[in-house]
């Protein structure tokens, strides 16, 4: 009944946020490790970018010249048929049988956009990325990245390491904010932005303690809830917060060593700084108008993305360990081209470009890209063939990520797919290789990040890029 009275307390009287996020911090409990890293750590922090739909690989980070020279054949009649041969394709767990999308499409389309190689490097980049193109030399591709989804659910695989059809487990994440400890205490450990349907959760079995909390770019109500229900003067919260104070000592009097007593006195003091922590991060008064052009904010169409990016360096440069971005609105996401591929891609290409070389070069000239690495995934790429004529369907056999920062060797590609970018060929990596990366850069051993109970599968470990780093 204390527990009761407090909650109704905190949240019609004081603290506000206790509504929502501060409620899944309370069902939380407390955490299973010390919050240290296993070995020195290469990153203190990961911005994860995702484009949720499933983003071209041909016409962005892995170009295709073969398509162009094939272009109207079928598959069948080339000397690439063998990439449908059955055995190739048995990985692959449908979700939706008979589904209008996530099908063979056989009759080969040609690039629609053109590729330049960038740097020193000289990788090839789609012309719809001009601007990351110009930080290849910072940036490592992976072109051989595979997953077993044919549908939407992949979001959900991308971040879990486990298909739709298996039951929900941790998210990169939720990990993350599991395995190390808070560098601010003002701060959530794992923020996150930006459209997000199917699994909406990240802790599951961790606990709703290690879900992303959610903000907007809104200085003035940048968390959901965030304000007490009644009309309270600043001095009128601190009153009620310190008489939560004095109840929880009572509790922790009669209880003395109840850790999960101890984690709710933390998660509601943490609670009540980020309400002040929070609008500050998210208002970018003190930036200079260079660093917002860097970002975009002067084009209506990467303004919102760019405002996201700048507020993610913020999060980071103030010691958040996570900062999760979703970036194409939709159930399925925004990037997801079946049909009107060219004007669809190029105009969200046109969003994301520009923010997110601002952001690359924005860390690197303060020194932080050393010690956050970003990533730009998606969860996967689309069909060597035509679908509704001018798109491109599903395609979970090859597609292309890349990483950089944190540790991370730039100006190059690792892995490749075919000449038709069908299947992986060379050093060919399942989702969790990118999170055995990202851990390992931030001094976690994977098979370490385990709970009593719940036994991991050695896939949902994954395995280091070890020739990226």
């Amino acid at each position: 009944m204390m527990e009761l009275n407090r909650r109704l307390f905190l949240g019609r009287a004081g603290l506000g946020f206790g509504s929502l996020a501060l409620g899944s911090m309370l069902r939380g409990g407390e955490s299973g490790v010390n919050g240290l890293a296993h070995f020195a750590p290469k990153a203190k922090s990961v911005i994860w970018l995702f484009m949720r739909g499933g983003v071209s690989h041909m016409e962005s980070f892995d170009p295709k010249p073969m398509l162009n020279q094939l272009a109207g054949k079928s598959i069948g009649e080339t000397r690439f048929k063998y990439v449908q041969d059955r055995d190739r394709l048995k990985k692959v767990r449908v979700v939706v049988v008979n589904d209008a999308n996530g099908q063979q499409r056989n009759k080969l389309y040609p690039l629609q956009v053109g590729y330049k190689k960038y740097g020193q490097s000289g990788i090839e980049v789609s012309d719809w990325f001009p601007h990351i193109g110009g930080c290849i030399d910072d940036i490592a591709v992976i072109r051989s990245m595979w997953t077993t989804d044919d549908n939407h659910g992949a979001q959900v695989q991308f971040h879990s390491g486990r298909h739709m059809l298996d039951p929900r487990v941790p998210t990169i994440g939720a990990w993350v904010n599991w395995g190390l400890g808070t560098l601010n205490e003002n701060l959530p450990q794992f923020i996150g932005m930006g459209p997000r349907y199917f699994d909406r959760s990240d802790g599951h079995y961790l606990g709703p303690a290690y879900d992303e909390v959610r903000l907007k770019i809104d200085p003035r109500n940048p968390l959901d809830y965030a304000k007490p229900e009644g009309d309270l003067t600043a001095e009128e919260q601190r009153l009620g917060f310190g008489l939560v104070n004095r109840l929880n000592q009572l509790s922790r009097n009669r209880f003395p060593n109840d850790a999960r007593l101890e984690a709710r006195i933390k998660s509601y003091e943490l609670a009540y700084r980020m309400q002040t922590s929070v609008p500050g991060v998210v208002n970018f008064d003190a930036e200079t108008e260079a660093t917002k052009k860097l970002y975009g904010f002067n084009q209506n169409e990467t303004r919102s993305f760019g405002q996201q990016l700048l507020a993610a360096r913020r999060f980071v440069e103030q010691g958040v360990r996570f900062v999760q971005i979703m970036h194409g609105a939709g159930a399925a996401g925004a990037w997801d081209q079946h049909s009107n591929l060219k004007a669809k891609h190029s105009q969200l290409a046109m969003q994301v470009d520009r923010p997110v070389a601002g952001l690359l070069k924005d860390l690197k000239s303060r020194g932080l890209l050393d010690e956050t690495l970003v990533v730009f995934a998606t969860e996967f790429g689309r069909t060597p063939g035509s679908q509704s004529s001018n798109g491109r369907d599903h395609h979970p056999y090859g597609f292309s990520v890349w990483m950089a920062g944190g540790g991370i060797r730039g100006g190059v590609t690792h892995g490749t797919t075919d000449e038709i970018g069908f299947h992986t060929e060379e050093h060919p990596h399942y989702v969790t290789d990118v999170h055995a990366t990202l851990l390992h850069q931030l001094g976690l051993e994977p098979e370490r990040m385990e709970v009593p109970a719940h036994k991991r599968l050695e896939i949902d470990f994954g395995h280091v890029i070890r020739e990226i780093l």
